[in-house]
């Protein structure tokens, strides 16, 4: 056998996966070169101001907003994968927050309107949403009850033609500055999973109260509120899907959404990686480079070793979820296993950077900060464990 016939490891080789074409390819080197440009030089900036609400207009008119939307809509028509394709570009923004305020609007406020939505609430809202010109949220989450949306008390009564809202949500992504939301709430107390229902609530609506921004650990480019609900009164064209139907409708949006952060996660990780393999082959101890030392080599192996198994996990489930298929149990797998898996490498990432990772400088400590979100929103990891479990029938 001649020695050019011998096959060799091509490390560098391109490792586009099958579920992307070169149309996803052209989006994200697209989407790249707007987040390098006019996102990542703001990062520090917006820690301590939050990212301008400019931001999602100049989204809108990029086509950004919208990708798998419908083209009736003013969206892109593309597939799921863009969305995947977005999520994991964002990263490169170097701001978890940023990242974070998008998501919400692209990926968990506006797939309900596109699936449940009349025609009318898709032109009022939809459509605006995705050219950037109004920005969205979604109310869950409240003081007492999180993970157990069962124990949701925002209540909406019907007053003839109109429905009474009162209650709060808290740890409401955008809800500073959102122009509506998508409320959940509970219309009939005595009816279990079928007593609850979603409505689409402008934010400067009567009786809305923006009661206050709240300081958190990370994601500090994002607004975060806490927000109440005095005697609010909407028509009945709010009501978005089915009366009594809202506990599955948004039960179907969290599958979404928790494969899109999913994704997150692994491109999160793996920036974080890329950093320090960066750094570990600049800085020097003991007369060499510290990468080159076993233990932090071996440090950088398991890390991509972990890093490999989240994506493969996710783009396979992704791959199941865009054909039509609700794979619950492996989409909870993947948001579980990427999650904790982009906590403990960004925690490693901290421990190879040393001192230096524990100063603002070096970007490492912002995003140990803001990976960490990743295992209590959109499901706690003792959920996710939960989910799968009972899908076992046990």
């Amino acid at each position: 056998m001649a020695a050019t016939d011998v096959l060799k490891p091509d490390h560098a080789a391109p490792r586009r996966h099958f579920i992307f074409t070169e149309e996803h390819e052209a989006l994200r080197e697209s989407i790249h070169a707007f987040v390098v440009k006019e996102i990542a030089p703001h990062a520090e900036e917006w820690e301590e101001t939050t990212f301008p609400d400019s931001v999602f207009p100049r989204m809108g008119e990029l086509g950004f907003l919208g990708l798998s939307m419908p083209e009736e809509h003013g969206g892109q028509g593309g597939d799921y994968f863009c969305n995947l394709v977005l999520a994991e570009e964002l990263s490169h923004s170097g701001s978890g927050g940023f990242a974070m305020g998008i998501a919400v609007h692209t990926d968990m406020a506006t797939p309900p309107i596109l699936q449940f939505g009349t025609e009318q609430q898709k032109r009022d809202y939809l459509a605006p949403a995705i050219r950037g010109e109004k920005i969205a949220c979604l109310g869950i989450t409240e003081p007492d009850a999180g993970s157990d949306v069962k124990g949701i008390r925002t209540r909406a009564v019907r007053d003839g033609d109109e429905w009474v809202i009162n209650g709060s949500k808290t740890y409401i992504t955008n809800g500073s500055r959102a122009d509506f939301i998508v409320l959940v709430t509970k219309t009939d107390p005595d009816a279990g999973y079928d007593g609850f229902t979603l409505f689409i609530v402008d934010m400067d609506a009567e009786g809305v109260i923006r009661e206050k921004k709240l300081e958190k650990l990370g994601m500090h480019a994002s607004d975060t509120a806490l927000l109440a609900f005095n005697d609010v009164r909407v028509p009945d064209t709010a009501v978005l899907g089915q009366v009594g139907k809202g506990f599955y409708h948004i039960m179907w949006e969290l599958q979404g959404e928790r494969l899109i952060g999913a994704a997150g996660c692994v491109a999160g990780a793996q920036r974080a990686f890329d950093r320090t393999l960066a750094y570990a082959m600049e800085r020097k101890a003991f007369g060499r480079e510290i990468g080159h030392f076993q233990v932090i080599r071996h440090k950088f192996a398991a890390m991509a070793t972990k890093i490999e198994r989240s994506r493969q996990l996710v783009y396979s489930t992704a791959w199941r979820f865009a054909n039509g298929e609700y794979p619950v149990r492996e989409i909870s797998m993947a948001k579980l296993d990427s999650a904790q898996m982009c906590n403990e490498v960004a925690d490693e990432c901290l421990q190879i950077f040393g001192g230096a990772g524990y100063m603002r400088e070096y970007q490492i400590e912002r995003a140990w900060r803001d990976l960490r979100l990743n295992r209590i929103g959109a499901g706690t990891d003792e959920i996710m464990l939960d989910v799968i479990g009972r899908s076992y029938g046990l």
